[in-house]
């Protein structure tokens, strides 16, 4: 089994930081990637960024490149997502996610095994 525990999100003004936690647990020998997902009231939920376990591979979203960055902590179990120059777009409750198995396609929701329970980030105009 695997835990996954979000922190760090808030309102802030446009133009803003947040950095985002997750905290995981539990089946790390097994976890190829982990990643970042959001969903705003009535949107699909989307993929933000991920980060291979073991390799360390960041991938993003083309709507968030260049000012997110993803990190991870292996010794610490935690991973987590600088957000600079936010947007009111951004807003949404963010996720974090494990996917325990090797996959081509990090940015589909359905290769993760295990999601944490969102913290909200507003940004406002």
């Amino acid at each position: 089994q695997v835990q996954l525990v979000e922190s760090g999100g808030g309102l802030v003004l446009a133009g803003g930081s947040l950095r985002l936690s997750c905290a995981a647990s539990g089946r790390t020998f097994s976890r190829y990637a982990l990643g970042w997902f959001r969903q705003s009231p009535g949107k699909e939920r989307e993929f933000v960024s991920s980060i291979t376990w073991n390799g360390g591979r960041p991938y993003y979203a083309d709507s968030v490149k260049g000012r997110f960055t993803i990190s991870k902590d292996n010794a610490q179990d935690m991973v987590y997502l600088q957000m600079n120059s936010l947007k009111p777009d951004d807003t949404a409750v963010y996720y974090c996610a494990s996917a325990q198995h090797y996959t081509l396609d990090l940015g589909r929701s359905h290769e993760y095994d295990y999601w944490g329970q969102g913290t909200q980030v507003t940004v406002s105009s």
